[in-house]
């Protein structure tokens, strides 16, 4: 988590340009708030299981952070912690299948699906690329945010502006892979693009 929160602190600027074009340019700026409050609350009390970690990270984005955000990526962290309940260890197969239950938890959250312009269009296919490793989930995130561009929003914020929204990156799906890419770093296996 303080891999993603370096990436999300030094990629602010860029995911709040890529929201003011198509939804309320407070992307960026309201995960960085999000994630600096996540580094001290795991500092201070440090969680001590894999389930804990994200259960807990996951209540703090949802108290911390505004709009639609907050609560779409609590509800993937916490439901992915209470996937892995309180193992000490987890294996790259018991991720999956947790994050698997996280993401779905977030289509049943915001009613949407890969192809909607959303932050599912990263997750959906970096979760099923954790079958090969996490540098190809990394990978297939981020090439899931950069198909956003020739999408329409059918949700969202963006889904206001119809038409007009094809064209512009997704903030959610890019920040998404931000998530998968700190992963692949952490494991070992280097950062996608």
């Amino acid at each position: 988590m303080s891999a993603v929160a370096a990436s999300v602190d030094r990629e602010a600027a860029r995911l709040t340009d890529l929201d003011s074009a198509i939804g309320d340019a407070d992307h960026g700026s309201n995960l960085q708030r999000g994630f600096a409050a996540v580094v001290k609350v795991l500092e201070a009390e440090p969680p001590g299981t894999p389930g804990a970690v994200l259960t807990t990270v996951g209540r703090q984005l949802i108290s911390t952070v505004g709009g639609a955000s907050g609560p779409l990526y609590g509800t993937l962290l916490r439901r992915t912690g209470k996937q892995l309940g309180d193992a000490d260890r987890v294996t790259a197969e018991e991720l999956r299948a947790a994050l698997r239950a996280g993401v779905d938890a977030v289509a049943q959250l915001g009613g949407s699906a890969p192809g909607d312009a959303t932050m599912l269009d990263a997750l959906d296919p970096a979760v099923e690329a954790l079958a090969t490793s996490f540098r190809a989930a990394a990978e297939a995130a981020g090439q899931g945010a950069e198909a956003t561009v020739a999408l329409q929003a059918r949700k969202g914020r963006a889904s206001y502006l119809g038409e007009r929204s094809i064209g512009h990156q997704d903030p959610g799906a890019t920040s998404s892979a931000l998530l998968f890419s700190a992963l692949a770093e952490t494991a070992g296996e280097g950062a996608a693009r």
